[in-house]
Order: C-alpha cells, then structure tokens, then sequence
C-alpha cells in the first residue's frame, strides 16, 4: 500500500498536469508539479469547475461534461498554441468498476518537446 508521501511525490513528479472534478462538478484535486501550465491556487478546490473557466468557454465545459455522464464519450481531446509551448489537453470519464460516472480527469502537457524528438535513443546520457 503507497503512503500518501508516495502518491503525493509521483502524482507531483509526472512530467504533465492533472486536475480531478467529482460526480457533482467539484474540483477535487490538481497536481502541482514544476510544469504547471494553467495556474490553480488552492482556492479553486471545492469549487464548480463552472466557475473556473472563462465564460466564453463554459458552453464547452457543460459539453464534455454532459457527454462524460450520459456514457457518450470517455474522453474529449484539444491542442492549442499558447506562449511559445504546443498546450494538449486530453479529459477523461473516470468510472467505477461497475461504469459509473465518478469524475472527469484533465491532462495537460506541452507537446513541444514530444514534437522535436527525432531519431532513435538506446544509451543514457552522461
């Protein structure tokens, strides 16, 4: 069984940022690893994840959350351009074991580096 300095430390270590929202649109959780892209402060958790997104963009937050409940989708998928980095943005249902909506995940990396891999690598760096 992980301790939860050890949750803790490898949810803090990922290389991309996680956010949870509840059943009831409540953000739950938001990892704070050193490659944050969209701040969160801690004054977001227990919050309607409604109130957390500019207006212009909420018709799109009811969206994805309309579809993750009624079973129509487990995931939805965005890329934009924002300050130099190549922003994906993936969400997830999360479900129970018996399929039912628990929450909604989102993941949000900068692709850049991804994007510039070429080549092979097979040694570990010095």
């Amino acid at each position: 069984m992980l301790t939860n300095a050890e949750i803790n430390g490898i949810l803090k270590h990922l290389p991309f940022d996680i956010t949870f929202i509840d059943k009831d649109d409540v953000v739950k959780y938001f990892s704070q690893g050193k490659e944050r892209i969209f701040a969160r402060t801690k004054a977001v958790i227990g919050r309607k994840v409604q109130n957390c997104h500019p207006p212009a963009s909420v018709h799109i937050v009811e969206k994805i959350l309309e579809d993750f409940k009624s079973g129509k989708k487990d995931h939805e998928d965005f890329w934009i351009k924002m300050s130099g980095l190549y922003v994906y943005i993936r969400y997830f249902a999360v479900r129970d074991a018996n399929g039912q909506y628990i929450g909604t995940m989102e993941v949000t990396q900068n692709i850049n580096p991804i994007q510039q891999i070429q080549g092979e690598k097979r040694l570990m760096s010095e």
